[in-house]
């Protein structure tokens, strides 16, 4: 599961993964930046790609339903222009989460 194109057209990424909990082995960890208004298009400007827990996505609720159904894999996928600053800063996010 790519978590911020659940988001962008209006899905619950915790709600799928309690759907079909032996669907998921991996998460593309993305986030959307808080404001943009989603739509079923299939793309966004990659500006809107933002660090991980600045944005939309509640990983915190994400990260523990991906536990305990137990999602395997994690990648920090940031496709944004600014990616080499915001990548440390995801990674110290995911450093400090508790669930």
């Amino acid at each position: 599961m790519d978590v911020m194109w659940t988001i962008f057209p209006g899905q619950d990424p915790v709600k799928l993964l309690q759907q079909y909990p032996n669907r998921w082995i991996l998460l593309h960890l993305k986030d959307l930046a808080k404001g943009v208004q989603g739509d079923l298009s299939g793309g966004t400007d990659r500006k809107n790609i933002v660090v991980l827990g600045t944005g939309q996505v509640d990983y915190h609720a994400v990260l523990k339903t991906a536990q305990e159904i137990g999602v395997k894999y994690y990648f920090i996928e940031d496709e944004s222009p600014n990616a080499l600053e915001q990548i440390p800063q995801s990674l110290q996010y995911l450093s400090n989460i508790k669930f």
